[in-house]
């Protein structure tokens, strides 16, 4: 009787170890679309057998790099760094491709993709943002090729698309003082304010090293330059990803996030050198005036490194202050709440795969908190080669609850953190704060088509879909709320104070003024390095143009 009851014992406790196991191994992404390599929706098979023959399409030579998600489209770009790219702006139609290796569809249509006709066209597209008012921003760089084949048929470009009538309402071409001979722009933010005219963008110069402003009311530009936080860490040049070791050392600013709008009527933007390990920050009171482009040092703040391996490309925030940040050298995603400190003690995982994550180069977060993932194996493409035999480009998505739940930066968990009710510290003098907006300060966005999926069994385990069916967004970080803001939005009346830091922090976003002053180039994502004939290293050459 013991024996046998013994024999129970070891069963129960091994399938004990099993779940274990099991829920170490699970996901929470869920792949939505997968390829060997990117397709395209020509007009007709004869065209696409044309371009094929005469090398204006050639599947091995086109590297998706970026993202966004709006109603029923999903747009991804695709930059122009090797011959047969036939567009670098396009689209999934989600209705009509609901997983599997869907056709990319040029947007807004094929002559609009045209290389090198600037006034009408779009030459290389890297990362993009929808805004709040139904708009595509997306920067052209001008450029074909990469790294020593780099041309620059176009200037520098901002182009915003109306998602509604699928039209060009604006390009705005950056004026020479914006830029210098080792420009390279890859990465954009976007910030409305009041209304749907009160918006800026933003774009980081990761390898001439500086920060540009753009007002859409005013149609102007300008620069701020050379700020020490721009700079790569000289220590942080080393790279591992997918078993390959490599040098990105002159890698500067590349990715930003935008906190909520805050009490005192601005966002604070985060940042990071590619060749870092730290974030920094600014207010965009700063960045939106134009007179402060010399003499605001003292106005960006540097916060604390995250930790070892944590090099990071692509960065966002959602509206209740959880940031995403691609980890690319850990395969891997990861979390921050903005109203912890910024040490690696409150930093999360949302989740992680050797496989299907090896350099998610874009993460994004769309108007539903729906977190979208997009992984290329972009250094195996630029050091080695991609086997076109295997699935090499991922999309995946997860509502943003789901992936935060249960880690550091879900602030439903009270054990990882101060509650959300702590008094404000004495802060120190600070110019008035503008008042809060009372009118209704940008429209709603169309509403969302109604697209339901039941995906495939996937190829990777993850958690179980919110209850009510798959796809459906559980609820996110929520804070306690007793103060209306613009146009009725809450905003939480919750503040943590970062000593280590100095800081004052907010859940609707910190605010960032310090209690004490804050003590040639090539083309990649790192998007430059072109493979050396020699084994050892990257081209380091610099860019034209």
């Amino acid at each position: 009787m013991q024996k046998a009851f013994g024999y129970i014992l070891a069963g129960v406790v091994l399938v004990l170890l099993l779940q274990v196991n099991q829920s170490e191994a699970a996901y929470k992404l869920q792949e939505r679309y997968s390829w060997n390599q990117l397709d395209f929706a020509f007009p007709n098979e004869r065209l696409k057998e044309q371009a094929l023959a005469s090398g204006d399409y050639v599947p091995q030579n086109a590297l998706p790099v970026g993202l966004e998600h709006f109603g029923n489209r999903l747009f991804v770009t695709v930059p122009r760094w090797r011959d047969g790219i036939p567009a670098t702006l396009t689209y999934i139609n989600m209705d009509h491709s609901v997983t599997g290796s869907p056709e990319l569809i040029p947007y807004p249509d094929w002559r609009s993709n045209t290389a090198g006709d600037c006034a009408n066209s779009i030459t290389t597209a890297y990362r993009i943002k929808v805004d709040e008012c139904g708009r595509l921003w997306v920067l052209d760089t001008g450029t074909v090729g990469i790294g020593n084949t780099t041309r620059n048929p176009c200037p520098y470009s901002v182009n915003v698309f109306d998602l509604t009538t699928n039209t060009r309402i604006r390009r705005y071409v950056l004026p020479v003082d914006n830029t210098n001979p080792n420009t390279f722009i890859a990465n954009i933010a976007v910030d409305i304010g009041k209304n749907c005219d009160d918006a800026f963008a933003y774009f980081a110069d990761e390898l001439g090293y500086g920060l540009i402003s753009y007002s859409w009311e005013l149609n102007k530009s300008w620069r701020f330059s050379a700020h020490s936080y721009f700079f790569p860490d000289p220590l942080r040049g080393d790279f591992n990803v997918a078993g390959l070791n490599f040098q990105w050392g002159e890698e500067g600013i590349f990715g930003m996030s935008l906190s909520p709008i805050r009490s005192d009527g601005y966002r604070t933007m985060y940042f990071s050198p590619l060749a870092s390990h730290r974030q920094f920050a600014v207010s965009t009171r700063i960045l939106r005036d134009e007179t402060r482009t010399e003499d605001s040092y003292h106005d960006f703040v540097a916060l604390d490194e995250r930790g070892p391996n944590a090099h990071t490309t692509a960065r966002v925030m959602s509206d209740d202050g959880v940031e995403l940040f691609n980890l690319i050298d850990q395969n891997a995603v990861g979390c921050w709440h903005s109203s912890m400190p910024y040490s690696a003690q409150f930093h999360g995982i949302v989740d992680r795969d050797d496989v299907g994550l090896v350099f998610p180069a874009d993460v994004k977060i769309d108007e539903d908190k729906n977190v979208w993932v997009l992984s290329d194996r972009m250094p195996v493409f630029l050091l080695s080669d991609l086997d076109y035999t295997d699935i090499n480009f991922r999309i995946y998505t997860a509502p943003l609850g789901l992936l935060i739940e249960n880690t550091v930066c879900d602030l439903r968990n009270n054990a990882y953190g101060p509650p959300n009710s702590v008094s404000i510290p004495k802060q120190a003098s600070l110019p008035p704060a503008p008042p809060l907006y009372t009118k209704t300060y940008r429209p709603a966005l169309p509403q969302k088509p109604h697209t339901s999926w039941t995906p495939s069994p996937p190829s990777r385990g993850y958690l179980p879909a919110a209850a009510g069916g798959p796809g459906q967004v559980i609820s996110t970080v929520s804070v306690s709320t007793n103060t209306v803001g613009p146009a009725g939005v809450e905003v939480p009346k919750a503040y943590v104070f970062n000593q280590h830091n100095g800081l004052n922090y907010e859940t609707s976003g910190p605010h960032l003024f310090p209690t004490h002053q804050p003590a040639h180039s090539h083309q990649t994502d790192g998007l430059k390095s072109y493979v050396n004939a020699r084994q050892s290293g990257w081209w380091h050459h610099h860019h034209q143009g």
